[in-house]
């Protein structure tokens, strides 16, 4: 098998791992119309996967792997890509400048970003991330406000609907808006409560820039956060889907790319 041939379909079987892990189960000739291949070339895939513990496979399809499916831990999600993360981290944070005001979302990324603050001088920053929080704590130079509300115990981060209110009144440079599902529709989530809020904190911010690993890019959420259009910047990595690259390029999205 050829280099190319090859990439391809690691990148088709990681594509319909998630696509099986977002909808629970898949025909065989769903997936070769999905992804423009044959069936043979589909089983073969599924066969692999299903060997690798990565799903189930069933007569004529396959079946999410339930131990899969679950949502990962801020633990568990910091382990996955760190090197890459890390990366993302020091992008995003030499776009900002001193003296400015951000709002970093939860999650492992935003984390490593927050890292990559301390040579930085009189920021405001504003989270509902434990994590986030933890890290920027030990900054001198951070004025750091956190969102009150209910703790969601999995990603360790706080969400009401008081804070949303608050940001109507509020005004920010930047916000660094972690990433759980893209789609060429946009940045949507499964967590409505997270969606309300980064709504209401793309409103607030005069700048909306994304950061994500490529494996979240054709995934869809319940819940629309924003579209593409209203993004300022997406920081992700070079194995992005190209129909991703030309969307965000048409809707002149700076698209700030870390190859891997």
């Amino acid at each position: 098998m050829s280099e190319k041939l090859m990439r391809d379909s690691v990148r088709r079987r990681k594509k319909i791992v998630e696509y099986i892990q977002s909808n629970g189960e898949a025909r065989v000739d769903e997936l070769a119309r999905l992804y423009n291949v044959s069936t043979v070339t589909i089983r073969h895939d599924l066969n692999d996967l299903d060997r690798r513990g990565l799903l189930v496979r069933s007569r004529g399809g396959a079946l999410a792997n339930s131990s899969l499916t679950r949502e990962l831990s801020v633990t568990d999600r910091y382990k996955e890509h760190r090197a890459l993360k890390q990366q993302i981290g020091r992008v995003a944070a030499s776009l900002v400048n001193n003296e400015e005001s951000l709002l970093l979302d939860s999650g492992t990324t935003t984390e490593e970003i927050a890292r990559c603050l301390k040579n930085h001088s009189r920021l405001r920053v504003m989270t509902n991330a434990l994590n986030v929080a933890t890290v920027l704590s030990k900054m001198e130079q951070v004025e750091l406000t956190m969102d009150g509300g209910a703790l969601r115990a999995k990603s360790q981060s706080f969400y009401d609907g008081f804070s949303e209110y608050l940001l109507e009144n509020m005004h920010f440079d930047k916000f660094f808006l972690g990433v759980h599902s893209f789609s060429l529709q946009g940045v949507s989530t499964h967590h409505e409560p997270e969606a309300r809020l980064n709504r209401a904190r793309c409103q607030s911010a005069s700048q909306v820039i994304a950061v994500t690993d490529s494996s979240k890019f054709g995934n869809s959420g319940m819940h629309l956060i924003t579209d593409i259009a209203n993004l300022t910047a997406v920081i992700t990595d070079s194995m992005i889907p190209q129909e991703y690259v030309d969307a965000l390029e048409s809707a002149g999205v700076a698209l700030h790319l870390i190859d891997v």
